[in-house]
């Protein structure tokens, strides 16, 4: 019993797994996490998953897209080659607007990526990792830490309560697919 690291719930219903969120959370039993092979609505909320700050990363990414393009151009057209063409300023800005635009974009994209890949640990060429395979085809898995949870025949009958079609004690983290 010491070597399991966490009891997975697997259920075949989303309102089944979902009502067993209910009841474990009921019965104060902190859930690790949860795997389902399709979005669910409200499951973030359930679950008290804080809301992603993203969204302020790619600012930021996109304001340094925006300072480097203006700075490169500032110092290509104005400092080091000025060229009067016309009697225009050497730094016209609404010339630059959409290639400032386009780096904008591009560094915002670049580093949203990058900060998804080292958030997630979804480095290409790793090799995934679940709890349960069946997790991506047709099961959804509830995940409990078996080591902040002591009461594990109590767990067991709380998930089979809530309809879950099996209950596994798991002593490794992750399946691997290799």
């Amino acid at each position: 019993m010491n070597n399991i690291k966490y009891i997975l719930g697997s259920f075949g219903d989303p309102d089944e797994m979902m009502h067993g969120i209910d009841k474990l959370q009921e019965n104060n039993i902190k859930i690790h996490d949860v795997y389902t092979p399709m979005p669910i609505h409200g499951i973030e909320a359930k679950l008290g998953v804080k809301r992603s700050r993203l969204d302020i990363a790619a600012f930021f990414f996109g304001i340094t897209g925006t300072c480097t393009m203006l700075t490169f151009v500032y110092l290509a057209a104005a400092y080091d080659w000025p060229i009067n063409i016309g009697g225009k300023p050497h730094f016209a800005l609404p010339d630059f607007i959409p290639i400032t635009f386009e780096l904008t974009i591009l560094f915002c994209a670049f580093g949203l990526v990058g900060s998804y890949y080292a958030s997630t640990h979804l480095f290409p060429g790793r090799a995934p990792r679940v709890m349960d395979l069946r997790a991506t085809d047709d099961r959804f898995i509830i995940a409990i830490d078996a080591k902040e949870n002591t009461d594990h025949n109590k767990i067991d009958d709380l998930l089979k309560e809530a309809g879950a079609l099996e209950v596994k004690h798991n002593e490794r983290k992750y399946i691997s697919y290799e």
